[in-house]
């Protein structure tokens, strides 16, 4: 703990929406250190899938920086983005992102052959995800022979695959019932034990409480331990 692996200074992000601008992100700065486990919260519209995306390369800021590892993500090209998305980050999502057509092996196996990695070791790896969310004696089985909580633990495991430094969790949970999703959040907690950053973004205090450090959004404002911002979001 204590090197910072996200270094991001006076971000911002407008959006025209309906004749007027909208500051989706209003002067962000934030330091997420390497093996972290923190949870950014915030209730729809407040920011947070923005600032979600420019974490996960998926966008660019305005202005501002933001170094990942070191490395400004301001100045790469749509490729060097790609490369960094695919060997730094795994991102885990709400409705699993799951293809249906595929097995569980098969999905987890997707981003290792688009790193091209060859078959053999791309099975190996994928095999051992499996073995990580517990579901290895699963892998022949498609999306739709498996239960909500498996299918997400399937895109944890796809997610772990390509071994990244950092675990990016949209509202992980949102499609789970409270049993699943409290089993998920200690599989994501086991996680940040083994050395992954992680990153949860959601709306809902309850799961932002299972993380080590929380930082709410509101109207593009970043704020450190929630502050007042948390208590005026605790009820949905």
């Amino acid at each position: 703990m204590g090197t910072p692996i996200i270094q991001i200074r006076n971000l911002m992000k407008t959006y025209k929406l309906g004749g007027e601008t909208v500051r989706a992100l209003n002067d962000v700065s934030i330091e997420i250190d390497k093996g972290e486990f923190l949870a950014i919260i915030g209730p729809s519209g407040s920011g947070k899938s923005t600032l979600m995306n420019m974490i996960g390369c998926l966008d660019l800021p305005e202005s501002g920086t933001y170094l990942l590892d070191g490395k400004d993500i301001g100045k790469m090209n749509d490729n060097q983005l790609a490369v960094i998305r695919n060997q730094k980050i795994g991102f885990i999502f709400q409705n699993f992102n799951l293809l249906t057509k595929l097995s569980a092996l098969e999905n987890v196996e997707l981003p290792l052959l688009y790193a091209g990695i060859p078959a053999k070791e791309r099975r190996e790896k994928s095999l051992e995800s499996l073995e990580k969310v517990g579901l290895r004696e699963r892998a022949g089985h498609l999306p739709t022979q498996l239960s909500g909580g498996q299918q997400q633990r399937v895109a944890i495991a796809r997610a772990l695959a390509g071994n990244p430094s950092i675990l990016l969790a949209d509202e992980p949970t949102g499609a789970l019932d409270s049993k699943t999703s409290q089993e998920i959040l200690y599989l994501i907690q086991e996680l940040n034990e083994l050395g992954h950053t992680i990153i949860l973004i959601t709306h809902d205090l309850t799961i932002a409480q299972q993380a080590k450090r929380m930082v709410s959004i509101q109207d593009g404002q970043l704020q450190e331990n929630g502050g007042e911002l948390i208590g005026n979001m605790a009820i949905y």
